[in-house]
């Protein structure tokens, strides 16, 4: 097994990405602490993976520093030690600029950048002590290329990009690495789940069932990466040849996405009979 006898923690792993990743890691060996606001959410969300032995449900909300602190010690109680641990809670917002609520974007800020710093400074603490471990951020490809009517959610994963980059190399010769994972169009609730505006439009590309992979390609990606000291994964690995498009020629980029932009609703429910 690839990742026997290491301890992993997921924040948001009753759900989505999340749970595809402690599912794997689990099936990998590891004995894995899953996290929700939801403490009967994590339960069920455990009671799927299996390995009762080997698994933790925890309810901690990333927004309260002292609940991400009551996750290490609980951890490390249970399991004495952490070498993984995944910043995965998150949510979007679907808004323009112009109409999105202060309190809409601060509160996802609070989740995306600062509760994910907060667990990372958690993780780092009991990390040293050990002399050794890996935090993963899972970001997005909207953390590279800005988004129409999802602006602070790109600001916020750009935010979190940065974040790890400098991380990794402050931490260098510490033996505690950091990895951060841009996935792109994912196969989720993500659309559900996000904030809903009152200005929301949604890109939406033909054929989206053709364009998206399930989380388990996402918790694929995250294992590899971990396992060869990745600094970044993109996922699907097209999206790098996008990244890097935008890069060389934004305009160009920017131009498909005002073409493919819709109502939201109605993207939704296509996406859905897809």
């Amino acid at each position: 097994m690839k990742l026997g006898n290491k301890v992993a923690v997921i924040t948001g792993g009753s759900m989505g990405i999340g749970e595809a990743i402690a599912q794997l890691f689990a099936a990998e060996g590891a004995s894995v602490v899953i996290t929700s606001r939801d403490l009967q959410r994590a339960e069920a969300a455990r009671q799927r993976i299996g390995a009762p032995e080997r698994t933790l449900a925890f309810a901690a909300d990333v927004r309260t520093r002292r609940d991400l602190e009551n996750l290490a010690e609980a951890a490390v109680g249970r399991f004495g030690r952490i070498d993984i641990w995944v910043n995965n809670a998150g949510h979007g917002l679907l808004d323009s600029v112009e109409k999105m609520r202060a309190r809409d974007y601060r509160a996802l800020f609070d989740t995306n950048v600062f509760g994910a710093i907060d667990g990372m400074q958690v993780a780092i603490a009991q990390m040293r002590r050990q002399s050794g471990g890996t935090v993963i951020n899972i970001s997005s490809v909207a953390g590279h290329i800005a988004v129409p009517f999802m602006a602070a959610y790109s600001a916020s994963k750009a935010a979190l990009n940065a974040i790890g980059r400098a991380a990794a190399i402050e931490l260098r010769n510490t033996g505690i690495r950091v990895m951060t994972v841009c996935p792109g169009y994912i196969a989720t609730d993500f659309p559900v789940n996000a904030i809903q505006g009152s200005d929301r439009m949604r890109l939406s590309p033909s054929r989206p069932q053709k364009r998206s992979v399930p989380p388990s390609a996402v918790a694929e990606a995250v294992l590899k990466g971990c396992l060869r000291n990745r600094k970044e994964v993109i996922v699907p690995a097209r999206y790098r040849a996008l990244i890097h498009l935008y890069q060389a020629a934004p305009a160009l980029v920017e131009w498909s996405m005002a073409r493919m932009l819709r109502p939201a609703d109605e993207a939704m429910r296509d996406r859905s009979r897809a």
